[in-house]
């Protein structure tokens, strides 16, 4: 079971192997891997930092605990009718999102996120809705 914060949620769908450091980037590679080849593993959702958080660089200004965050953690949770605490499988996860939450509404979402300038997260939506999954990270 993986513990993941609510925007890390949609940031797994646009996921495309780049990241904040080596140790980052080989922690969330693997975290996807596992989502995409076993959808049925579990998720629990947490608030605050979570096991994609762990691996944040040190030598960074790390910014889990920044209020914009959280709040951003609430919003994805709020459109996707999940609660901190709740488990469910990945694969269920990937159904709700694609049944709540559009390709535009990323730019609302997560307005404040460094990487939503390229674009990769509306490409995740898009893929999730037409049933196609994570994309392989190579």
């Amino acid at each position: 079971m993986f513990r993941l914060r609510g925007h890390h949620l949609l940031c797994l769908l646009g996921y495309r192997g780049m990241g904040y450091s080596r140790e980052y980037v080989e922690n969330m590679t693997q975290l996807h891997h596992t989502l995409r080849t076993a959808p049925e593993t579990e998720v629990l959702l947490v608030a605050g930092a979570d096991d994609l958080c762990e691996k944040f660089p040190e030598f960074q200004t790390c910014h889990c605990d920044d209020r914009n965050i959280h709040e951003r953690d609430a919003a994805v949770l709020k459109r996707l009718n999940l609660q901190i605490g709740q488990k469910m499988r990945w694969e269920d996860m990937l159904q709700r999102i694609g049944n709540n939450i559009l390709s535009k509404d990323i730019g609302t979402l997560c307005n404040t996120c460094s990487w939503r300038s390229y674009g990769v997260c509306e490409e995740g939506i898009k893929d999730i809705k037409a049933g196609k999954g994570l994309r392989i990270i190579g």
